[in-house]
């Protein structure tokens, strides 16, 4: 006998019955889309806190535990074992390619990595000292303008094409809206490299010169876009679907998530954790940070701690273990161990890991806090590190608008409310008021 779950009212109304579905694993959860027609109610769940608003078979998430899995394989054995186009493929696809298949899908992608010579001249309306943020919702949904043979959302073929297009420019979007910001020349893409390293090369080289691929540092690179190329059903995520959901093009569905992506409060936590860095190292670095996690722990203070806890893991996020490692290497790679900004951020790191305050409030670092410090290291501007996640969680958004976009139950998006405003009331003329 299936389980139900019955919903009984105090003011004498009938009790009703819902299904409860089980997933793999994770919460049961309770089907209540027929609540309105049942009773004439609505349930109240303001950010969506106990609210399962899809099927997924694409990632999960156990915040208690600190997993992470993608399509079944926990976090820790892909940014391991694979770079991130196998990621890319196992996320669109469902599993792992095999060699030929990643072969090809490399291919495929590398071929697509250059845009229309016209963005270059779209790229130019904006300011040289606009967010990268702003320039890149711009010029994402832009890319709609120029490829109208895959615009229907509904035609699978159209949404591969799409998919393979935003993957492999994204790198080449974010390299152009930085290259624009310091005055430099653009660089076109290069066939020969990998994914990372194709994308390093557009960010750093000059015409001057070769750019010479360091190895260490375009796999800890490869390794920040594995960590974050997808995340359940975070506000980007559910912002693509809700877009998606009422039959708009690939391209303006992934360009909302872009802008969702922008707040301090999700894509923008890494950079808000380098400010924080700055300005207590501007304040007096290592000495003075007695003095700030004091006012970290007073409630009656306005300071935060950027880059330590996060809203679904209750215990330790099992990317910023991944991403220590990496953080290790390349600090130790580029000799940068006694920078000020490093030896104050691991100074933090030791403070929150052994304080009881932050210890019994589990509040841990989380993988902002690293990296931020390793796209520092590598010359990553602050005001790109939002940049950088768009690029890396353009695959998951995409993954996750095909899932919605096949599943039988899909409806356009449509939030309700609690109303608490002015009831029905008539309009007095103007000259009676």
């Amino acid at each position: 006998m299936s389980n139900t779950a019955t919903l009984s009212f105090s003011d004498g109304s009938p009790s009703v019955e819902f299904p409860v579905l089980k997933g793999t694993v994770g919460p049961d959860v309770v089907d209540i889309k027929s609540l309105y027609a049942k009773t004439g109610k609505f349930t109240y769940d303001p950010g969506f806190m106990s609210t399962a608003a899809c099927r997924s078979q694409i990632t999960y998430i156990d915040g208690d535990k600190g997993e992470l899995l993608y399509r079944g394989f926990p976090i820790d054995q892909i940014a391991k074992s694979c770079d991130f186009l196998e990621t890319c493929y196992l996320l669109l696809n469902g599993e792992l390619p095999n060699a030929k298949q990643n072969r090809d899908f490399v291919d495929l992608v590398t071929h697509h990595t250059m845009v229309h010579e016209q963005m270059h001249q779209f790229l130019r309306g904006f300011r040289r000292d606009a967010h990268p943020m702003a320039v890149m919702t711009g010029m994402v949904g832009a890319l709609s303008a120029f490829y109208h043979d895959t615009l229907d959302i509904n035609n699978a073929e159209h949404r591969h094409i799409a998919a393979i297009r935003l993957i492999a420019k994204m790198p080449t979007l974010v390299a152009m809206a930085y290259k624009y910001s310091t005055g430099q020349p653009m660089i076109y893409p290069k066939n020969d490299l990998s994914y990372t390293a194709n994308f390093m090369r557009m960010m750093f080289a000059t015409p001057c010169e070769e750019y010479v691929v360091n190895d260490v540092l375009v796999r800890a690179l490869d390794r920040i876009f594995i960590l974050h190329a997808d995340h359940e059903q975070n506000a980007s995520t559910s912002t693509v679907r809700l877009c998606g959901s009422s039959g708009t093009n690939p391209y303006a569905a992934i360009a909302a998530g872009v802008a969702c992506l922008w707040g301090p409060a999700h894509g923008g936590a890494n950079e808000a954790c380098l400010v924080m860095l700055n300005e207590l190292q501007a304040a007096g670095g290592v000495e003075k940070l007695p003095d700030f996690i004091a006012k970290v722990k007073d409630k009656n203070s306005n300071v935060r701690l950027m880059g330590f806890g996060h809203r679904v893991y209750k215990n330790y996020d099992p990317r910023a273990t991944l991403m220590r490692e990496t953080c290790h290497e390349v600090l130790g790679e580029l000799g940068l161990q006694n920078d000020p900004l490093f030896k104050l951020a691991m100074e933090l790191e030791k403070v929150a890991l052994n304080d009881e305050y932050f210890v019994s409030r589990k509040l841990y670092p989380n993988v902002d806090f690293y990296s931020g410090i390793v796209q520092r290291a590598l010359g990553i501007p602050t005001s790109l590190f939002t940049a950088i996640f768009a690029l890396a969680r353009t695959v998951g958004w995409i993954a996750q608008l095909n899932e919605m976009l096949a599943d039988p139950d899909q409806k356009i998006g449509r939030p309700r409310q609690l109303f608490m405003g002015a009831t029905k009331r008539d309009v007095v003329p103007l000259h009676q008021r």
